[in-house]
């Protein structure tokens, strides 16, 4: 006569299956999820020309500098990235921290605080342009004629997480100024688009006009000692660029949102 199976047993067989069977259709929601990554996983995992998690962090680093084009190998993988939760997840985390920063910051009161905020790829999105064929999500060689088309056009989008700290700055009595290599020529649809996309209020809009010359980081540092000498104090400085928060007058906190689709040095 054959022993009755333990109904413990039978319970744990039970439970087995129905995880298996979810297990097996998490996987598949993963697979689905991941599509548009055939080249490294989120572990980093290696492929024979150049693992892309792994460049992408060197970049965000700055330990890769100078770099031209993003590597024909990764552009799938920073078009999944910044098409993807995990671009949104991160610009959220950097304006967490700046909240909190800016929550704890013990105010003058005379209206001379400042938060300096870049624009492209800081307040403003300009995905809908690099998930572009002809762009390629920063794979293709940049075009100056293209890109000023586009800003042109008035259409960027804000990014959320920067939406927020810039309202909570708003909220505490800071000064939003935004400071952009955008050529002053674009100043009439830069304010249209910051104001469709939520940005209704600043101290100053600062464009690089045609006497503007040097690196990057030699005309940010410039204006930024220029907002300095008129008595402003740069309380936050928020940009995706190191060039934005690199030289001199970069304010008493930097914030840094991922941006693996370009670099200006």
């Amino acid at each position: 006569m054959k022993k009755p199976i333990p109904l413990f047993f039978l319970v744990a067989v039970t439970a087995w299956a129905v995880s298996a069977t979810e297990l097996s259709k998490n996987i598949r929601q993963v697979v689905e999820i991941h599509r548009l990554r055939p080249q490294t996983g989120s572990a980093g995992h290696r492929i024979p020309q150049i693992d892309c998690l792994s460049w992408r962090l060197g970049v965000e680093t700055n330990n890769i500098r100078d770099w031209k084009l993003v590597p024909s190998d990764c552009e799938n993988y920073v078009g999944h990235y910044m098409l993807g939760e995990q671009y949104r997840d991160d610009c959220e985390i950097v304006a967490d921290a700046a909240i909190e920063y800016a929550n704890g910051l013990t105010l003058s009161g005379d209206g001379t605080e400042i938060w300096v905020f870049d624009i492209d790829e800081t307040t403003l999105s300009n995905i809908p342009y690099y998930a572009r064929s002809d762009v390629a999500f920063g794979a293709v060689p940049y075009n100056d004629t293209k890109f000023d088309e586009w800003v042109s056009e008035g259409k960027a989008p804000a990014i959320p997480a920067s939406l927020r700290l810039y309202n909570a700055v708003l909220s505490l009595g800071i000064k939003p100024v935004f400071l952009t290599g955008t050529k002053e020529a674009f100043r009439e649809v830069r304010t249209a688009n910051l104001k469709e996309a939520g940005y209704y209020n600043w101290e100053k809009l600062i464009l690089k006009g045609v006497n503007d010359t040097g690196s990057a980081v030699e005309y940010k540092s410039g204006k930024r000692t220029e907002l300095v000498n008129a008595g402003y104090k740069i309380v936050g400085n928020i940009g995706d660029q190191w060039s934005d928060l690199l030289g001199v007058d970069v304010g008493d906190r930097t914030f840094k949102l991922p941006d693996p689709m370009y670099y200006i040095g």
